[in-house]
C-alpha cells in the first residue's frame, strides 16, 4: 500500500472518498479505522482502539525504519496554530494538523516527496484513523525537528 501511494501521481484537483483524500501535491490514505465512540461512556473502547492502532503504527514504523532510516517526529501544533492565525499551510499538513498532534515522517528526496504516518481523529465521538500521507518535500520544514 505504501509503495503504491508513493508512486501515485497527485490529482489535479481535490478528491475524497472512503479511503482518504488528495489534491495537487498530496495524498492521504486511511490504512485502518476503529469503531466510533458515541456510546463509549467510560472511554474503555477508545483506549482499546488507540492501543490496537498504535501497535499497528509501531510495526509500520519499524518496517519503514529498516527501509529508510529513523523517521523525523513532526509536531503538528505549529501548523494548526498557523492555520488558525490565517497563514497558508500546505496540504496535507493543514488537514493532518486538525486531526492529529504529531506524525512520523520520512523525506524521500530522490522522489521529491515525503511519507508520514499518524493516528488522527476528527472529533471525540468519531473513529480513530491510522493515516498515511504523502506530500511534496518542499512543504515539510525539517529544520526544527529531530529524528525519533
Amino acid at each position: 500500500m505504501i509503495d503504491k501511494l508513493l508512486a501515485q501521481p497527485f490529482p489535479q484537483k481535490c478528491l475524497a472518498d472512503v479511503n482518504g483524500y488528495g489534491g495537487p501535491e498530496h495524498h492521504v490514505r486511511v490504512l485502518r479505522v476503529s469503531r466510533d465512540f458515541w456510546d463509549d461512556e467510560d472511554g474503555q473502547a477508545w483506549r482499546e482502539a488507540d492501543a490496537d492502532l498504535r501497535a499497528y503504527l509501531d510495526a509500520l514504523i519499524a518496517t519503514l525504519t529498516t527501509r529508510w532510516g529513523r523517521p523525523f517526529v513532526i509536531d503538528l501544533w505549529p501548523y494548526l496554530r498557523a492555520g488558525c492565525e490565517g497563514e497558508a499551510v500546505p496540504e496535507p499538513l493543514n488537514s493532518l494538523s486538525q486531526h492529529a498532534v504529531g506524525m512520523h515522517a520520512w523525506p524521500l528526496r530522490d522522489r521529491g516527496r515525503w511519507l508520514a504516518l499518524t493516528i488522527g481523529q476528527a472529533d471525540k465521538e468519531l473513529p480513530l484513523e491510522l493515516l498515511a500521507a504523502v506530500g511534496q518535500v518542499a512543504a515539510l520544514d525539517l529544520s526544527a525537528v529531530s529524528r525519533s
